[in-house]
């Protein structure tokens, strides 16, 4: 059976939304996190991959496998938290190659501190306008989608579970 090249009425109803949704929400994100926190919200993911990662440590590339960053942009998110005291780099213990970056405690108290005004946003702008069976719908879609964008499960939130709430 052969496809059209096009959405049919009934994908461009469900896409649409969707689309725009996820054009919006990193925005909206964004906004709340650096008005208050001077962070944006890939900083503030990156620091909370961090709080949760054994000694607070993870090895760069772990940490961009976690994060769904490539090298380059990571790198640039660590100097910039980095001067600000938030993380420190260090070369990975016999591994010339490899670099750690360690959550320092100015930067776990930025995180902890962030995480409240972060939570009331995310939760004005999605969770609350959803009922409860309408969150674990949204929960076992977003699973759904995500087996198949993220098959491996590296990606923070969905290695070992961290957001599962059973």
């Amino acid at each position: 059976m052969s496809r059209s090249r096009s959405f049919t009425a009934e994908e461009q109803a469900t896409w649409a939304p969707v689309a725009t949704m996820m054009e919006l929400l990193p925005r909206r994100l964004d906004a709340q996190l650096l008005r208050d926190d001077d962070l944006t919200h890939f900083d503030y993911f990156a620091m909370a991959v961090l709080t949760r990662a054994d000694g607070h440590s993870l090895r760069m590339s772990e940490l961009a496998d976690r994060t769904n960053a490539t090298r380059p942009r990571l790198s640039h998110v660590i100097g910039r938290l980095e001067t600000r005291g938030y993380v420190v780099r260090s070369k990975a213990p016999g591994d010339a190659r490899g670099t750690d970056v360690r959550l320092t405690h100015e930067g776990r108290r930025k995180a902890i501190a962030a995480t409240p005004r972060h939570v009331d946003n995310v939760r004005d702008a999605v969770l609350d306008a959803l009922t409860p069976e309408q969150r674990v719908q949204l929960r076992e879609i977003a699973n759904l989608v995500l087996e198949r964008l993220d098959p491996s499960g590296q990606v923070a939130g969905r290695h070992r579970g961290d957001f599962d709430p059973s």
